[in-house]
């Protein structure tokens, strides 16, 4: 039966009546049923193209993660509990079926995972032709370095990328002792999507394109791989948008450096806006050039702001004690608010038009500092700067409390 269909259930039963379902399939689509014991055996047997498996407990997940490290079957969890479908998606399964699902659907469902499965193992076949040519690591499955450049172009190019995410990650410092290219691998591929692109960089590092992604949404990729990979790790982010690889790669790696010298989870790269910054130093500018104003501001604002803004919030959540972190970012007003039961401390950024913003610093309280106002020019609104800003806030913060 080298081609076919597996069922997997302990229940008899049920197997006999999920069995007679599937009366719409083509002939030469056979299926054999199999118990669980001798499950692995009978998939090594038939080497079917496609996988049901039904129980409802805990070892569906465990025989799924053991067919995924050696079969390229397509499998299908037969269930209706949210846990074990979220579970079995993360174990590896490609699609569940209601227990309860109509004839018809179960069909559909079944020719189109069969289809879905002549697609990935004909991608699976590409792999193995590309670690033959040494072009794929063998142990991780990741595109080597020697070829991340010509890989990431070639995807940007085909797909005509203009906006995505390009960024370094390594193991934070305090958990390089404990490093391992295997886990920080599976950590990377658990936590990517099938179109993200993913190569060993220099060093420790390895690179991820996100095409078409913005900062959060590649932050949430980062949230995923560090809870994948179950310990700290570091990240340097940059944007592709009419970038060669040289210099996102560049970017990228200045960011994770500064990550790990400013001692934060992630860093931003912000790319130097040369023509606004010329523009703005230009002592001939006119007030009616406010849209060149504005355009610099939405640069600050992603770049810079809203990265800062959300690693320090991550950063002194556990450090300020019985603290409340709010933050949030908009074009019209930014805040990064610090509440306690003694203290109540807000840092709002305004944007009043033209070459500045102003940041207006209040701590409520008797015994609080004292408020104060900052205006800072555009052209000097950086992360180091920002960051120094808020540090200051937060020292002020603390004295009080």
């Amino acid at each position: 039966m080298d081609g076919g269909i597996i069922l997997i259930s302990d229940d008899e039963m049920f197997s006999q009546a999920f069995q007679k379902k599937l009366v719409l399939l083509r002939s030469d689509d056979n299926t054999v049923v199999s118990d669980f014991d001798n499950a692995v055996n009978n998939v090594k047997i038939y080497r079917p193209k496609l996988i049901l498996i039904h129980d409802k407990s805990d070892k569906v997940i465990d025989l799924i993660k053991e067919f995924r490290k050696d079969f390229s079957s397509c499998i299908i969890l037969i269930s209706d509990s949210q846990k074990q479908i979220l579970d079995a998606y993360d174990a590896g399964a490609d699609d569940f079926i209601s227990p309860d699902a109509k004839d018809f659907e179960i069909v559909l469902r079944i020719v189109n995972n069969l289809k879905h499965n002549s697609v990935k193992l004909s991608g699976f076949r590409n792999s193995r032709l590309l670690e033959q040519n040494s072009v794929i690591d063998e142990l991780t499955g990741i595109y080597k370095y020697n070829f991340a450049k010509q890989v990431i172009e070639n995807y940007i190019d085909d797909n005509l990328l203009d906006e995505g995410i390009f960024f370094a990650v390594a193991p934070a410092q305090k958990s390089k002792p404990m490093f391992s290219v295997e886990a920080m691998a599976e950590a990377l591929r658990t936590s990517l999507r099938a179109d993200d692109i993913v190569t060993f960089g220099k060093g420790v590092n390895f690179y991820v394109l996100l095409g078409g992604a913005n900062f959060n949404g590649a932050v949430t990729v980062f949230n995923r791989i560090k809870e994948n990979y179950n310990n700290e790790i570091c990240a340097g982010f940059t944007d592709i948008s009419g970038k060669s690889f040289s210099k996102i790669e560049s970017e990228a790696v200045k960011a994770i450096s500064e990550a790990y010298s400013s001692k934060v989870e992630f860093c931003f790269s912000q790319g130097k806006e040369e023509t606004l910054d010329e523009w703005l130093v230009d002592e001939n500018l006119h007030e009616k050039n406010y849209k060149i104003f504005r355009q610099m501001f939405n640069k600050k604002l992603e770049k810079v702001i809203t990265p800062v803004f959300y690693r320090l919030q991550k950063s002194y959540e556990e450090k300020l004690f019985e603290t409340e972190i709010e933050q949030f970012v908009s074009s019209e007003q930014c805040l990064f608010k610090l509440i306690n039961p003694k203290q109540t401390s807000s840092l709002s950024i305004l944007y009043p038009g033209f070459a500045k913003i102003i940041i207006n610093i209040v701590h409520e309280g008797l015994n609080s500092p004292e408020n104060r106002e900052i205006h800072l020019p555009l052209t000097k609104v950086s992360q180091r700067e920002l960051v120094n800003i808020i540090e200051d806030f937060i020292k002020d913060f603390k004295n009080t409390i």
